[in-house]
């Protein structure tokens, strides 16, 4: 059963939703709305999503797959946060430097996400390449193994892995355009970017075999 917190969270997003211009939303974020439906599709990495006003339900449209919670709140913030149109500046930074609460989040940040990608890809960096590729990711030219992905159609991230030997440890990091705080508020932005570890830690489980998902992940309601 949810969590009533999450819950709350989420019936929240159906109710902003209702205060915004659809065809708004849908100019200024990239995504269409059928009108004769009251339906929104989402893209969401390589896959898209309705999300249905007139049943507040959000599901896959290729299978009619529900996702989980996390994943329906970060769409229907994606539909609603927005104030003014804005676009990706096409520059990277770190959690760290987005305002609003970037470096004091980043701690926890760290450690349930990128400590993950750590233990996923710090000795087998070559497996991010393959692992980003089933989820529509590109290669990039970063670190020893590095992938820009588009999480949302004004939401791009990067993953970056730095190969550990016997002297220097493995390293990672997650890169996101400044112009996400434009788009998502903190809280959101740090589940994005869990998002995305989540499911390349799940992707690397399922390609090596090997359990590599950390026991302290907190990012599995997504």
């Amino acid at each position: 059963m949810e969590k009533t917190n999450y819950r709350v969270a989420l019936d929240k997003g159906w109710e902003d939703l209702k205060l915004k211009d659809p065809a708004n939303i849908a100019d200024v974020m990239q995504v269409t709305y059928l009108s004769n439906k009251q339906q929104f599709i989402v893209p969401l990495f390589n896959e898209k999503f309705i999300a249905d006003c007139s049943q507040q339900a959000i599901y896959n449209a290729a299978d009619g797959v529900v996702p989980g919670i996390g994943a329906r709140m970060l769409i229907l913030h994606y539909l609603t946060f927005f104030e003014s149109r804005q676009e990706p500046v096409r520059k990277w930074v770190s959690l760290k430097e987005i305002p609003g609460g970037g470096m004091l989040f980043y701690p926890a940040f760290y450690k349930d996400s990128i400590r993950g990608l750590i233990k996923a890809f710090g000795h087998q960096s070559a497996l991010l390449l393959e692992c980003a590729r089933q989820i529509g990711g590109q290669p990039a030219s970063f670190g020893t193994a590095s992938a820009v992905f588009q999480v949302f159609p004004k939401i791009p991230l990067g993953v970056i892995i730095w190969e550990g030997d016997e002297e220097v440890p493995a390293n990672a990091t997650i890169l996101f355009d400044p112009s996400i705080e434009h788009f998502l508020h903190i809280e959101s932005v740090i589940g994005v970017g869990s998002y995305l570890a989540n499911k390349l830690i799940k992707l690397a489980v399922t390609n090596s075999g090997v359990d590599m998902v950390p026991s302290n992940n907190k990012v599995n309601k997504l």
